[in-house]
């Protein structure tokens, strides 16, 4: 997908449509994964109905104050999105980690569990707190400082008591995907699809959720790779995991045991980045994690495309 003086659009098309044939990926820029070795947060029930489909929130343009909401306030008058089924107070994945090695890394860094929280509050001194944002946008706030054997650590940090931006380059929260293309998804089912996006850079797990109903059409965020998230000095796409009909977000979007395929077990993925004025988007299986297809079609179409990419029942078609 190259980008032209108009944004180019993009469509993945979800539907119950039959066809078999072979794998293409649209582009092949030389980039990293999105998601290496995910830290495996424990999660506490799943979330009630009550819970968003689809992250929304407030302020999403507003600048955040940092220093001045105290760690036990989820920020989400700033444009977070609080989610509750980690059990984490809102937040969707906290880390504590040791001191700064001399090579300017941190170490032990470990994933908050919702037993640690005290009295509710979960994101304490010195952790880094990381967030959900609606769909369209991203989380803003990674420190400099990373993980010594290359984990990835994501989020606003506590610091005396308070909330403090990582990344004081950006003054908000959420950002926006790269402008120079568009990509959505469009569900043609006869139900619901969750796809689940990671929390990367932060604990990697599939939280960060895209509830779509049939019928309807929503933005699928695109990171550019020249500014967001760079790990070990190479630029980082998205993924996003793909569940089965009808799998709701709060069954869906969590760090899974393998009894069922959802989460990371989740049978499909979706890859989306941008560099160099060029978009490009992929369909992967989820192996050697799961060998499990996914139960409906999804089809890559739009302007520019460089050909066509299909995906039903395990099988991929150009």
């Amino acid at each position: 997908i190259s980008s032209a003086a108009a944004p180019a659009t993009t469509v993945l098309s979800v539907s119950s449509a039959v066809a078999s044939g072979a794998f293409y990926q649209t582009s092949t820029p030389s980039e990293p994964s999105s998601s290496s070795s995910p830290i495996p947060a424990q999660t506490s029930s799943a979330p009630s109905a009550s819970n968003p489909e689809s992250p929304s929130a407030s302020g999403i343009h507003a600048n955040f104050p940092s220093g001045s909401i105290k760690c036990t306030d989820f920020p989400s008058d700033f444009g977070a999105t609080p989610l509750y089924n980690q059990g984490l107070g809102g937040w969707i994945g906290i880390q504590k980690a040791g001191t700064i090695e001399s090579d300017g890394a941190l170490n032990n860094i470990e994933t908050m569990v919702s037993d640690l929280c005290t009295d509710g509050n979960c994101c304490q001194e010195g952790d880094y707190c990381s967030y959900a944002c609606p769909p369209g946008y991203q989380k803003s706030q990674w420190p400099k400082v990373q993980g010594e054997t290359g984990q990835s650590v994501g989020g606003i940090q506590c610091q005396n008591g308070y909330l403090t931006l990582t990344n004081p380059e950006y003054h908000t929260l959420c950002i926006p995907g790269v402008d120079a293309v568009t990509v959505k998804v469009e569900n043609k089912l006869p139900g619901n699809a969750s796809i689940c996006r990671t929390d990367y850079p932060g604990t990697e797990g599939m939280y960060i959720p895209l509830g779509t109903v049939s019928g309807e059409t929503y933005p699928l965020t695109v990171p550019d790779g020249s500014t967001y998230y760079h790990w070990e000095g190479k630029s980082t796409s998205a993924q996003y995991y793909v569940n089965n009909l009808n799998v709701s977000p709060g069954d869906g979007c969590i760090w899974g045991d393998g009894s069922e395929p959802v989460g990371n077990w989740a049978p499909l993925v979706i890859g989306a980045g941008y560099s160099q004025g060029q978009a490009w988007l992929s369909l992967m299986p989820n192996h050697p994690t799961t060998y499990a297809n996914l139960d409906f079609t999804i089809e890559i179409v739009g302007d520019n495309v460089s050909n066509t990419c299909r995906y039903s029942k395990g099988q991929y078609c150009s």
